[in-house]
């Protein structure tokens, strides 16, 4: 059983880190119904104008899959955080033809100007 104690204690510790947080305004927040001017509309200081469920444009979709190409990018180079003498030559060159992979698509999207603004 001693063996299964750091898991236990990390079982309890953990939820304790993270609920804890979360409760602790609670006992500080005021009565937000005392407040009616709180629970009305707010845009920028004036009352929202359409609908929030408007179409948008195209040029608004890129942006964030261009912030999402570096994630995969730092995860999958991860290996090379070994000691070189432990890579072998499948794994550097596997490594090699990721990196040429993603070399190539940012060519690609520097080339189409995904980046530039209008």
């Amino acid at each position: 059983m001693s063996e299964f104690a750091p898991i236990c204690m990390y079982l309890v510790i953990s939820p304790l880190v993270s609920l804890i947080p979360l409760g602790v305004p609670f006992p500080f927040a005021s009565n937000s119904s005392t407040y009616p001017e709180k629970l009305s509309a707010y845009e920028c200081g004036s009352d929202p104008s359409g609908d929030a469920r408007s179409r948008f444009d195209i040029r608004f979709y890129p942006v964030p899959i261009l912030f999402i190409i570096p994630d995969p990018e730092v995860t999958f180079s991860f290996p090379w955080a070994v000691p070189p003498n432990k890579i072998d030559l499948f794994g550097s060159w596997s490594m090699m033809a990721f990196l040429l992979i993603l070399t190539i698509g940012s060519l690609y999207e520097w080339k189409r100007g995904a980046s530039d603004r209008e």
